[in-house]
């Protein structure tokens, strides 16, 4: 939706409702590669990213938590056991001590290490932070607001589209993404012709399909931009968009649906 959600509020408001021993665990995959966050300061007990949506490598990510929970063996014993796991006995990390009749484990992150780790992801997750950071985060979440407030502008002069989350165009009410739905055009046939001229969208329901149907949508299409986009990106999508959208019209109106080609560029498209 393009909202940056009020955490502080919504912590607050789950400690003063909820059973005490509640725990909150916040996903930050949206927000740790745009924006600087100070994991002490959100008040929640566990947080967790993943390393793909910050220019990192795919099948890893991270969970930060509170050390006291993390190392409380009784509420959070380690969930599998694995090879290179015992201290004393092979040289692993999980493991402190084994008897024949208990073990007792590392301190927290070696606990939940298991087995081999996956080296090479970790690496490359690591080098993805360093070259964030040398960036600045301040400065990545600076830009992004920037662009994002001139993708939220050059979409509402498009017609025929219905912008979703925020209706704002003062800079720091959005982030860089705009969600939205078509007249007559379903999102998926959106995001495949915008594809066809180099423009990547993404459709769907998006992982929320409850708030799709507070909504009144089944589905919604979603421009994303990040630091390295520019506004000359922007306003190729823009032009695609209406030439899409004047596409879909013009077929609407069309009495022989069935024999409707797309010609492009000495290709034929059924």
């Amino acid at each position: 939706m393009g909202y940056v959600n009020p955490i502080d509020k919504i912590v607050k408001l789950v400690r003063e409702k909820a059973h005490p021993d509640c725990k909150i665990i916040l996903d930050a995959c949206q927000s740790v590669p745009h924006m600087p966050v100070d994991v002490q300061s959100l008040g929640v007990d566990f947080v967790c990213a993943s390393g793909h949506k910050m220019c990192g490598p795919t099948g890893i990510g991270f969970l930060w938590g509170r050390e006291a929970l993390l190392n409380d063996d009784e509420k959070m014993p380690p969930y599998q056991g694995g090879g290179e796991m015992i201290e004393d006995v092979g040289g692993g990390e999980m493991i402190e001590d084994v008897y024949l009749t208990h073990s007792t484990f590392a301190r927290a992150p070696g606990k939940f290490e298991a087995g081999t780790p996956a080296i090479a992801q970790a690496v490359g997750l690591g080098a993805a932070c360093n070259y964030l950071m040398d960036i600045g985060m301040d400065r990545i979440h600076e830009y992004e607001l920037e662009i994002g407030q001139y993708l939220y502008k050059r979409m509402s002069e498009v017609d025929g589209i219905t912008i979703l989350g925020p209706l704002s165009d003062k800079k720091g009410d959005r982030t860089a993404i705009v969600a939205f739905v078509c007249d007559n055009v379903h999102p998926s046939d959106l995001s495949t012709f915008l594809d066809m001229e180099g423009v990547a969208i993404r459709a769907g329901h998006h992982c929320c399909q409850p708030l799709h149907r507070e909504l009144g949508y089944s589905h919604s299409a979603r421009a994303s931009l990040y630091f390295y986009n520019t506004k000359e990106e922007v306003d190729s999508f823009i032009q695609a968009l209406e030439e899409t959208l004047q596409f879909f019209t013009m077929a609407s109106g069309s009495d022989d649906d069935d024999d409707l080609f797309i010609e492009k560029d000495d290709d034929i498209f059924v």
